[in-house]
């Protein structure tokens, strides 16, 4: 018998457990799901178990990998572009980008206790607690969302891209704080396997036991 921890999307999966006064800009790994709105397929398709990304696919790929260069304190790791979603790990290095002289350095207190899931993520209004420290996770998920929403307009308009309804995204995301390597391992494993499980995702329009 295996002893792979085990990845289990029904406790895990597209569930935010943000945790109030949490400070989403100090070091860590999040585990970050994104939904197209109304769950359109705009970015591929499934073809035996393997993803096959089209043109939008490949430009969602390529802002998730600008991200380390947008912010220097953030790292692209694991990641999968589904037909109308989008997982991926991302970690804050908790390198101080924004340190003015004399300030503190915010370090990492370890994970918290983490709750029963809540709802998802929505992008604040206003600055949150950390903004001055580093790159809190909202932003980052903000500017990813703007970039790509931008260039998939553009291509609608010049290249015929599908139209999207109103908006190209869900305004939440989801995210779950990756507590320790048994949890990043397992999480990576999952986001890689994810186009095998597309027949019985619950985001599948086509799947009939949603």
């Amino acid at each position: 018998m295996s002893n792979k921890p085990r990845y289990n999307p029904k406790i895990h999966n597209r569930r935010s457990i943000r945790l109030k006064g949490y400070d989403y800009s100090q070091k860590g790994l999040y585990f970050v799901t994104m939904v197209v709105k109304s769950r359109a397929c705009l970015f591929g398709e499934i073809v035996n178990r393997q993803m096959i990304l089209n043109e939008a696919g490949s430009m969602i790929n390529k802002w998730y990998n600008e991200l380390g260069n947008k912010y220097p304190d953030i790292r692209c790791l694991e990641h999968i572009v589904m037909p109308n979603h989008f997982h991926c790990i991302i970690e804050n290095t908790g390198a101080n980008v924004y340190k003015e002289k004399g300030a503190q350095e915010g370090g990492y207190v370890g994970p918290p206790q983490l709750g029963p899931p809540q709802q998802p993520c929505p992008i604040p209004d206003e600055p949150i607690l950390g903004e001055h420290k580093g790159s809190p996770l909202w932003r980052v998920i903000q500017w990813f969302k703007t970039m790509s929403t931008n260039e998939y307009i553009r291509n609608v308009k010049n290249n015929d891209w599908p139209r999207f309804d109103g908006k190209l995204w869900q305004r939440n995301y989801y995210e779950h704080i990756i507590r320790d390597e048994r949890s990043n391992l397992a999480i990576a494993a999952y986001i890689t396997n994810t186009p095998s499980l597309w027949d019985n995702d619950s985001i599948n329009p086509g799947n009939k036991k949603k």
